[in-house]
């Protein structure tokens, strides 16, 4: 018997099939499976009901589109997507590692899938931390680049390199079957082994060790180190406003002024948006800094002892749960955060109709792009 060309040793011959595919493939089902499945099943549940809910919140109200907001529907769409198709693949897999059922073009759509979805979700929440980080610091600049109409090219964009860059890795996939090999009068036999279908790496190793690295730079290390820059200097310029209205504060300016008054809870309003956020990105990046961990072990380590390969098996079991609890977690954020969320989420649970309270200020996209930007853009604000 050999796998991938290399044969098997002779004492195989003793062994019964599910012993040759045991020996080689590794156990049919994972130990941790029950506790696994329980932890995921929870999180499915908890995933794909807030993500429902942040989509319908959005779409439903239009007060809720905003560029902010387009990047959070974007952002659950990924969720889902992960929580719908990618979450049961990998239940099934630790439930029955082989054979893999699919074939080549399932093989493909799972590797694909994944790899998408993790681009796309690391590149929303780039696009996300730049567009608070020129709302805040560059309020001049935002009315022309913090719309909607940007935010919907550059979430376009943002899919459009995920799928491109998706496919260097799923190319490097495929099916690969166990044989046994023997000779015999006849010449050389090879059998194939039934139920050894894998879904795994199928060309050369260093062609996906490079892959992994060279993704892990581009699309994690690289846009966390980004948006870690970004939000410091969000941090800074807040500081330096809540200083600039302690200060006239304590003057007395202004104090009397209506726009001020309104200027001042606008500027509230933005840190409350960009606290969110905050929150939000480093509850991403703890939730896949897991992940990439375990695709670099995979990647550095070329000589396996058993030691590795029991860190490897603790790692493994956690980034995977970190991973889908990253898909889960931002509604309880927007929830636990803001206060307009908390209360669509309410209204779309209890099928009560959202009613707008009258305001003084028009929300039209043309009084947003003209009045003044000391306030941000209002529509970010509306997240709250």
């Amino acid at each position: 018997m050999c796998m991938n060309g290399s044969h098997i040793e002779l004492d195989d011959a003793c062994l019964t099939e599910e012993e040759y595919l045991e020996k080689y493939l590794g156990p049919r089902r994972s130990s941790v499976f029950l506790p696994v499945c329980l932890i995921y099943l929870i999180i499915f549940l908890v995933g794909v009901v807030g993500n429902v809910l942040t989509c319908t919140v959005i779409a439903r109200n239009k007060v809720m589109w905003t560029p902010t907001n387009y990047y959070l529907f974007s952002l659950a769409v990924s969720d889902l997507l992960v929580l719908l198709l990618g979450m049961p693949l990998e239940l099934y897999e630790l439930w029955q590692n082989y054979p893999f059922l699919l074939g080549k073009g399932g093989c493909y759509f799972k590797t694909f899938l994944f790899e998408t979805v993790c681009l796309a979700s690391i590149l929303n929440v780039t696009a996300l931390s730049v567009e608070r980080y020129i709302a805040v610091v560059h309020p001049l600049r935002a009315k022309y680049v913090v719309t909607r109409t940007h935010a919907k090219r550059v979430i376009l964009t943002v899919w459009g390199v995920s799928v491109l860059c998706a496919v260097p890795n799923t190319s490097l996939h495929g099916i690969i079957i166990l044989h046994s090999h023997f000779t015999g009068p006849a010449g050389d036999i090879n059998v194939e082994i039934p139920n050894s279908a894998i879904c795994t790496l199928v060309k050369p190793r260093w062609m996906y060790n490079l892959t992994i690295q060279v993704t892990t730079l581009l699309f994690f290390i690289l846009p966390m180190l980004t948006i870690s820059v970004l939000y410091l200097l969000i941090g800074l310029q807040l500081k330096r406003e809540k200083l600039r209205q302690a200060l006239e504060a304590k003057s007395g300016f202004g104090q009397d002024s209506f726009c001020n008054i309104r200027t001042q809870q606008q500027k509230a309003r933005r840190r409350q948006v960009t606290k969110m956020l905050f929150v939000l990105v480093v509850v991403f990046g703890i939730c896949w800094a897991p992940f990439h961990t375990d695709r670099l072990m995979w990647s550095f380590i070329s000589d396996w002892t058993d030691n590795h390969l029991e860190i490897f098996e603790y790692v493994h079991i956690i980034s995977g749960v970190f991973f889908y609890l990253s898909s889960a977690v931002n509604p309880i954020l927007y929830n636990l955060m803001s206060t307009r969320f908390r209360e669509m989420f309410k209204e779309v649970m209890c099928h009560r109709p959202h009613h707008i309270t009258p305001r003084k200020h028009s929300l039209s996209v043309t009084r947003v792009t003209l009045r003044s930007t000391l306030s941000d853009t209002e529509q970010s604000t509306n997240i709250q």
